[in-house]
């Protein structure tokens, strides 16, 4: 191994160059990977962009999936290319469906419902039960596949693809479990009983960042209602969620429950006919509240069933009798988890004056510990951002705080030696509520602290916010944790933790952050309609 200089063991981070390499996809059933150069990386000698081989090459499937089956042949269709966000090169073509196209999937979606909704609970438990095995089985492979469209480090995907199946397994436990009511009423002789029963087909639209978990989150709790859905794959990150659509076929889920179609630039107009084809009864969309309130909109015409859940700017309060260390590792784990790139990560950390240097001091040490580069390099921690446009964004956030007097003490670069789209992890002091930062959701890895006094103050400026989706705070006074916790305007809040997420815990927003939830018990009532029987004429005992 080369020798590492003293100047180069002073960078704040660590990063490993990623090599590039040209993907060649020859059948369906193919995947092949050609190195063509091996570059030395800023700190660590020789490493090289090893994308791990598939075991089951059939996987990556670059084909659009309705009625149980991969559409090969689209002769007409223009293609768009799946990229490696850490190299730029190109990994698949995959066809643009239009809306015609959509509403062949919606058509194959109606036609199974009938049969399908009348299946048992249990035999829908059952193929879920199956599905999750089928992921748990190939677990490997979804993860290679998300790190490969992703980005994120490799590790993290694998915790993804447990994440995912987690949600496969929780709604076949929750299948059998959909009860009803019995209803006590007013008039003598009657009986009033309640059904939950399917809302019917399902359109669902999910986001690039969590490919595998998004698409189970929705899918898991439709089926175990006895739904069918048409699923908009993401256009960044679609190799993913085809990959789960065929181990939902090997699991034995029937032909039409789960379609999914692929698009890039026909996406405006694929929405707007999953919003307005009356054959859809319900709309499930995670992305940006622009474009739910655009799609409540559309689907406003047919009275269909929505859940959004939509972008977030969560605060991140620590407090002077915070538990110090512990606040610094939940900070670390909720802002920087996939390079900031989740629509729950910090996004405004507000530290109390008694404990703002230390804990600035402490945080940026751990920061300048991360390893950025390939997400296939061994003890990379951080992976590429999405896009270019993720890169613009997270750059004009921190100019705009370093030209408004903020201090940048790590990071605050771009890091092209790497690629276009990496962004060095980063941490700024000296934060006012005026910037830019505190007003608009990063999206990437820049952890903004802003110094505060008081506790009322902190929350009025964690509630100076359209959106309410998750909020944290660490505190050890318990009469304090009550008294934030019921003042915090969002959906979920982490007390003395920056995990939150579980498939047993409700996930979901208010304000513009949308409404509804997933997972949880309350999940799987989002896929359904309460339907009440009364039963008259009971009257009296005969004689």
């Amino acid at each position: 191994m080369q020798r590492i200089s003293a100047r180069l063991l002073s960078k704040p981070f660590h990063t490993v160059r990623p090599q590039a390499f040209n993907t060649a996809i020859c059948r369906p059933t193919v995947f092949k990977l050609r190195s063509t150069a091996i570059v030395t990386s800023t700190i660590m000698p020789l490493h090289t962009h090893n994308v791990p081989k598939l075991n089951d090459p059939s996987l990556l499937q670059p084909y659009p999936f309705v009625n149980n089956e991969f559409l090969t042949s689209t002769p007409d269709h223009a293609r768009f290319s799946v990229t490696d966000p850490a190299t730029g090169a190109t990994i698949a073509s995959l066809p643009d469906q239009t809306v015609a196209d959509t509403r062949a999937a919606i058509d194959a979606a109606a036609a199974a419902f009938p049969s399908f909704r009348r299946t048992t609970a249990r035999s829908r438990s059952r193929l879920l039960r199956a599905w999750y095995q089928q992921v748990i089985d190939n677990a490997e492979d979804l993860a290679t596949l998300i790190t490969l469209e992703n980005g994120k480090p490799l590790a993290d995907s694998r915790g993804e693809v447990g994440y995912a199946a987690s949600f496969l397994e929780w709604f076949a436990e929750e299948a059998p479990r959909m009860y009803g009511d019995t209803i006590p009423v007013a008039t003598p002789g009657n009986r009033v009983i309640t059904q939950r029963i399917p809302v019917g087909v399902c359109a669902l639209i999910t986001p690039w960042n969590f490919p595998a978990a998004m698409i189970t989150r929705k899918i898991g709790p439709a089926i175990a209602a006895g739904c069918t859905v048409v699923c908009k794959a993401p256009g960044e990150t679609p190799l993913t969620s085809l990959a789960l659509a065929e181990l939902a076929r090997r699991a034995g889920i029937p032909k039409g429950v789960i379609n999914i179609i692929t698009t890039l630039s026909h996406t405006p107009d694929v929405g707007k006919e999953l919003c307005t084809n009356p054959a859809v009864k319900k709309i499930s969309f995670t992305g940006s509240t622009a474009v739910g309130k655009l799609l409540m909109s559309q689907a406003a015409g047919t009275m269909k069933k929505c859940s959004f859940e939509l972008g977030g700017n969560a605060p991140f309060i620590v407090f002077d009798d915070a538990d110090l260390p512990a606040a610094v590792a939940g900070a670390i784990a909720s802002k920087f988890r996939s390079s900031g790139q989740t629509c729950v990560c910090a996004n405004r950390i507000y530290v109390q004056d008694g404990v703002y240097d230390e804990f600035a001091s402490l945080f940026a040490e751990k920061v300048k510990a991360f390893r950025v580069g390939s997400g296939f390099e061994d003890g990379v921690t951080h992976g590429p951002l999405i896009h270019d446009r993720a890169v613009s964004k997270v750059s004009d956030h921190v100019e705009d705080a370093r030209a408004a007097g903020a201090s940048v003490i790590v990071g605050g670069t771009r890091l092209t030696d790497l690629g276009d789209n990496f962004y060095a992890p980063t941490v700024i002091t000296g934060m006012s509520a005026d910037m830019r930062i505190h007003a608009e959701e990063t999206f990437g890895p820049v952890a903004a602290l802003f110094r505060f006094r008081s506790e009322a103050e902190v929350v009025a400026l964690a509630n100076d916010s359209d959106v309410g989706l998750a909020g944290y705070f660490y505190s050890r006074d318990m009469a304090r944790v009550w008294r934030v916790a019921e003042a915090l305007e969002v959906g979920m809040v982490g007390i003395n933790t920056g995990m939150i997420s579980d498939p047993a815990a409700p996930f979901g927003g208010v304000k513009e952050s949308g409404f509804g939830r997933e997972g949880s018990r309350y999940g799987i009532e989002e896929y359904t309609v309460v339907k009440k029987m009364t039963f008259g004429g009971v009257g009296e005992l005969q004689e």
